[in-house]
């Protein structure tokens, strides 16, 4: 009997998507004149932005519950510790997107942009369709900045 290979969603499968669109609009972000000044695009870019960084360390959990199970628990908790700036990052943002903050996205999303440095973009794959409505909803979602994403709240929105 032949080997069985797992061809569907994995979270290193779901974590690349996630990576990559928020690679191309971080790019797409940069090419604007965004001095505060977020038009209705800009604004559903940057709650997109935020629905891929919950999205993820979603993943990244579900990595680190695996080792958990196995009873890695050094490995685990070194992998949440190591991509704790996606949570942290999609937080902040979301509370600014909440508290209509606009002048600090901007240079929130600075420290962002290496963290997606070996994500390779030639060509943006990703259009208006993938964002659309994503600040509505953001803003329309109950729970607070503080409570953990739960795969529920990425319907529609992940990449």
């Amino acid at each position: 009997m032949g080997r069985i290979v797992r061809t569907g969603s994995t979270p290193a499968k779901r974590r690349h998507q996630h990576r990559r669109s928020c690679a191309e609009v971080l790019r797409l972000l940069a090419k604007r004149n965004l001095a505060g000044d977020f038009d209705r695009e800009a604004r559903d870019m940057v709650a997109f932005l935020v629905w891929n960084l919950h999205g993820i360390y979603r993943t990244i959990d579900e990595s680190a519950q695996t080792w958990d199970e196995k009873g890695y628990w050094r490995k685990a908790e070194g992998l949440r510790d190591r991509w704790l700036w996606a949570r942290t990052a999609a937080r902040e943002l979301e509370e600014m997107i909440r508290s209509d903050r606009w002048e600090d996205v901007a240079p929130a999303l600075v420290p962002l942009v290496p963290q997606f440095q070996d994500v390779t973009v030639r060509s943006i794959t990703r259009n208006a369709d993938w964002w659309c409505g994503a600040h509505r909803a953001l803003l329309n979602q109950s729970r607070p900045a503080s409570a953990p994403p739960t795969e529920a709240d990425s319907s529609g929105f992940v990449s």
